[in-house]
């Protein structure tokens, strides 16, 4: 997974780099940052998945600074303050098992978890299930804290297990997003020096990085604007949609 070859900036990496960066800014700027994660699968198929994540991560904590500014203090610092905590000891676990352990069978558990929690909402949703008095309390949310630093280390694919965890809390849009955009603000803060402690970061990918800042910043703009004018309702519908894509890719991803 360590990057490997030298990163060329032709046509072919622009051609699938700015619309992939695009797409990860408008999910952090509106919808949740579950979907954020799909960036780097993207750009995986024409980097070496070490350069594709390494690539991101700067990418991402640009996104994060500008949608921070976005949703200032809208979000719910206890819950947020639990899935950071609960990140710790996943991102320390995911710099010990780098390069280690397959990436495939952590994408292929969380894959299954996100598309179970979906079809979970669903079944609840339409009464098949009892409805549960309780939100996920803070045992759990340190759980999927965990979960979330740690898929976060291996492939930015923290959204999910973190989504788990936010849409059991019943906020409404604009505080499950800027919740959402200050747990991933720490958590890829958090990332950065053990990242650069295993050697995922390049020369390269930071000259690359450089020239797609714009597209990373004009992506969080576009979510934000979209996110206002968006009904909770719809909101939701899209971030149950993004979280069962953003699954079924990772068991893709893993099984092929």
């Amino acid at each position: 997974m360590h990057s490997g070859d030298a990163m060329t900036l032709d046509f072919n990496f622009f051609l699938f780099a700015v619309p992939a960066v695009i797409f990860a800014g408008m999910s952090k700027g509106g919808f949740g940052s579950a979907a954020a994660f799909a960036a780097t699968p993207f750009l995986a198929l024409i980097l070496e998945p070490g350069q594709a994540v390494g690539l991101m991560l700067p990418l991402l904590m640009v996104m994060d600074v500008t949608a921070i500014r976005v949703f200032w203090r809208k979000w719910d610092w206890k819950v947020a303050r639990t899935l950071i905590v609960g990140a710790l000891p996943g991102i320390a676990l995911g710099g010990l098992l780098y390069g280690i352990a397959s990436p495939d069978v952590f994408r292929f558990l969380i894959g299954i978890v996100a598309v179970g929690f979906v079809a979970y909402q669903g079944a609840k949703a339409r009464g098949w299930i009892p409805q549960p008095k309780n939100r996920i309390g803070t045992a759990g949310g340190l759980f999927w804290g965990m979960a979330t630093g740690f898929t976060s280390f291996i492939s930015h694919a923290g959204g999910p297990p973190a989504a788990v965890y936010l849409l059991s809390q019943k906020m409404d849009k604009t505080t499950y997003q800027a919740t959402s955009v200050l747990v991933f603000w720490a958590v890829n803060l958090l990332k950065f020096i053990p990242y650069f402690i295993v050697g995922i970061f390049s020369a390269d990918t930071f000259k690359a990085d450089l020239t797609l800042v714009p597209a990373a910043i004009a992506g969080v703009l576009i979510g934000a604007w979209l996110h206002h004018k968006m009904s909770d309702k719809l909101f939701f519908a899209l971030a149950y949609i993004f979280l069962t894509i953003t699954g079924l890719k990772l068991i893709f991803d893993a099984l092929t």
